[in-house]
């Protein structure tokens, strides 16, 4: 299977050149969980136009600092391809910020959280489990950094992941081989904490930084969730 990559984001500048990009994460990911995925990577954010959903096996939408809300000139035209993709069936997963255009274009509704960031490590209670997904533990642990939530999920969505600080923290869609999630199992250890360092004093104080990646140390499910992705991606390509 292709999977077309569509890059909504970059790294902050501070810590960019340290690290792969979101694609090269993803790519990376996915060789480790042995996918057998050949990748490309459709950029948005660095001006490249989407293609024809009807061309492709499958896409990713990847993180991004953007809002679903934000005046950025490519957001409306990835919301409806995003929709055209849905009515042609193609499969499709959101991560972070992907998680929250797919709930947004679907009909439901992204907004700033009164929570305030999401960072470190967080526990999900696993949900209902679609056929595809063979056993799962009861909760995922995996990173995350959010300032925004899907408030409302989508119709014809299922919750398959959440917990107190994120109700709709996983979503699998009925009508079409969907499936998204809030946090990030392509952020390893190292690239998590170069980020919440990057945001201390910033957007974050140093209280909620240290606590942040202090966190990090604990268990992660990250590899667990890549292998999902992947058993989701396979059933949907003979689906």
């Amino acid at each position: 299977m292709k999977l077309t990559i569509v890059e909504t984001g970059l790294s902050p500048a501070a810590i960019r050149d340290r690290f792969p990009d979101y694609p090269e994460m993803f790519r990376r990911m996915f060789e480790g969980a042995g996918a057998g995925l050949t990748c490309e990577t459709v950029s948005v954010a660095r001006g490249q136009g989407l293609p024809d959903p009807g061309g492709l096996e499958a896409v990713l939408y990847t993180g991004s600092p953007a809002g679903v809300y934000d005046d950025e000139p490519w957001i409306s035209p990835l919301m409806d391809f995003i929709r055209a993709g849905a009515q042609a069936k193609l499969p499709q997963v959101g991560i972070c910020f992907g998680h929250q255009i797919m709930a947004e274009a679907l009909g439901g509704k992204v907004e700033k959280s009164t929570k305030g960031w999401g960072v470190g490590r967080h526990t999900y209670d696993i949900g209902a489990t679609p056929g595809w997904a063979g056993a799962a533990p009861e909760a995922m642990r995996i990173a995350v950094s959010h300032q925004d939530q899907v408030v409302v999920k989508p119709p014809g969505a299922d919750i398959v992941a959440c917990s107190a600080f994120t109700e709709f923290a996983g979503l699998s869609y009925q009508d079409f081989p969907g499936l998204s999630f809030q946090c990030h199992p392509e952020f390893d250890p190292e690239f998590s904490a170069a980020l919440y360092s990057a945001r201390r004093g910033v957007s974050l104080s140093e209280e909620t930084a240290d606590a942040a990646i202090a966190s990090l140390d604990g268990a992660c499910d990250r590899r667990f969730l890549a292998q999902w992705i992947v058993s989701f991606l396979k059933t949907s390509s003979v689906s």
